[in-house]
């Protein structure tokens, strides 16, 4: 992992540097909104995927930063918007913006990202990579439509609940590799590569953040443990946890979720059985698949410290703790 963290360690500061910029060009409140939320921390895994693609391919020129950069406002935009319809009081440790500035400052603050990092694509005059961005968006938010409406009336359905995490979470990853390969070369099958890695790559992202969610501490992770519970979503653990109760108690649970009444005591203790039973491990396991098929995929690409970097940080998002 060595090669991963001093790569991360010369780029992100490039990275928070940009967004800053472009933040501090923002208006009024909107840029103390973006601000509060662009320069709140974050892994930049996604704009460090553009990059790393980018240059794995042999890009050479210094103009990487607003595409890649392009994305984590994509990724920022999302969180705003979600954390409004989560109610959720806290992000990366810090207080969610709506808390801070307003339900509707925070949307709107998201709505500016969105446009700024179309505009940041378009700036480039390759068409591919607005058609990257806008699809990446447009799934990112079909995602989260489904989960919406899935946690209003939940079914321990495992294709329900893979559609959901592959449009909220993985195709804006995907999007992030797509856009290195499209910056690059306008050859398909390297951007379907870069694509398929990033694909892998974001299932196991999520379904590590869903075992996290039931596994650590809320100083570790930003959130409170057992969020998506409380939430009545419907994660990975919670569906093992399911398959494995009597049908007629597991009904009684579904209820419970789609009604709103699960109580603190009941949500420990699922808490509590998803741990002892092993479940969130099991969740890892099925992460575990997907980083291999990702890993695979790299196969195909020149030997480079770039491809080196993707393996580890591939690897890295079953190691991770928050």
């Amino acid at each position: 992992m060595n090669e991963m963290r001093a790569y991360f360690m010369r780029e992100v500061p490039g990275i928070d540097a940009f967004l800053a910029a472009e933040a501090d060009k923002l208006d009024g409140l909107v840029r103390e909104v973006a601000r509060h939320v662009l320069l709140s921390g974050g892994k930049r895994i996604r704009p460090m995927l553009t990059i790393l693609f980018a240059r794995a391919l042999g890009h050479q020129a210094c103009d990487i930063m607003p595409i890649a950069c392009a994305l984590e406002m994509l990724h920022t935009a999302t969180l705003l918007h979600d954390d409004v319809l989560d109610q959720a009081l806290t992000r990366r440790g810090q207080t969610s913006a709506h808390v801070c500035f307003g339900t509707t400052e925070a949307i709107l603050a998201g709505d500016v990202l969105l446009a700024l990092a179309n505009k940041l694509g378009a700036d480039y005059d390759i068409p591919r990579l607005n058609a990257l961005l806008a699809r990446g968006i447009m799934a990112t938010a079909d995602g989260e439509i489904r989960e919406l409406a899935h946690t209003r009336n939940p079914t321990a359905d495992r294709g329900a609940y893979m559609d959901i995490i592959i449009g909220k979470t993985a195709r804006l990853i995907e999007t992030a590799c797509r856009c290195g390969a499209a910056l690059t070369s306008r050859d398909r099958a390297l951007e379907h590569l870069a694509g398929e890695f990033g694909l892998n790559l974001g299932i196991a992202f999520q379904l590590v953040d869903d075992a996290l969610d039931y596994t650590v501490s809320e100083g570790e992770m930003g959130k409170p443990a057992g969020g998506d519970l409380r939430e009545g979503k419907m994660t990975l653990p919670l569906i093992l946890h399911l398959e494995a109760l009597p049908p007629a108690e597991a009904g009684e649970l579904l209820d419970a979720l789609r009604e709103k009444r699960l109580t603190v005591e009941q949500a420990e203790g699922i808490v509590r059985d998803v741990r002892e039973k092993g479940l969130a491990e099991k969740t890892r396991e099925e992460a575990a698949r997907y980083v291999a098929a990702a890993v695979k995929e790299l196969e195909m690409l020149p030997v480079s410290p770039e491809r080196e970097v993707l393996a580890q940080a591939a690897e890295y998002v079953l190691t991770r703790r928050k």
